[in-house]
């Protein structure tokens, strides 16, 4: 579940501030992440949240979890997903760290089950990107053990040095 709000907020920093969760689903083997924006990802773009999710998952930094009033949570940059109902005291989940700054790369309101620390992640791996209605987009991924899979399913043992060049850099 951690590796969505990375996506989340990596989604963000790339595509501008107008992209909001639509919907998700996680479970051992993979994640779906549903996000608000008019046009599909470039392919560039795509390789571009790859990399800042795993920047995030390398950095090793530990999940700080927050119990606040929703008004002090938002006030301190939380974001909250639009048609969810909030209690008076909420739950303020932090992870990674922004680029030159003390700042928390992901700030959500939660109440999931998260890693301890971000390295726990192991890898994040896109698999499709996709349109699924008007203003919609899907994103696919696994994680982990299963990342790791998919990452070296180009290698092959009859040619490995022509293989290593399908390996994303």
């Amino acid at each position: 579940h951690s590796a969505t709000h990375l996506l989340h907020a990596a989604l963000r920093k790339v595509l501008g501030e107008h992209v909001q969760q639509k919907g998700s689903l996680v479970d051992s083997q993979r994640l779906r992440f549903d996000f608000s924006h008019p046009e599909s990802v470039s392919a560039q773009q795509l390789k571009t949240i790859e990399a800042m999710v795993n920047e995030q998952i390398r950095a090793n930094t530990p999940v700080r979890t927050r119990l606040m009033s929703m008004d002090d949570a938002i006030a301190s940059g939380a974001m909250a997903l639009f048609g969810e109902k909030y209690g008076d005291t909420v739950r303020v989940l932090a992870m990674g760290k922004a680029p030159d700054s003390k700042e928390s790369f992901s700030v959500e309101l939660c109440g999931g089950t998260h890693v301890k620390n971000t390295a726990d992640i192991g890898l994040f791996f896109m698999v499709s990107e996709s349109g699924i209605a008007s203003g919609v987009r899907r994103i696919e991924a696994c994680t982990g053990a299963a990342a790791f899979a998919k990452a070296v399913a180009p290698v092959t043992e009859t040619d490995p040095v022509k293989a290593i060049g399908l390996i994303r850099q």
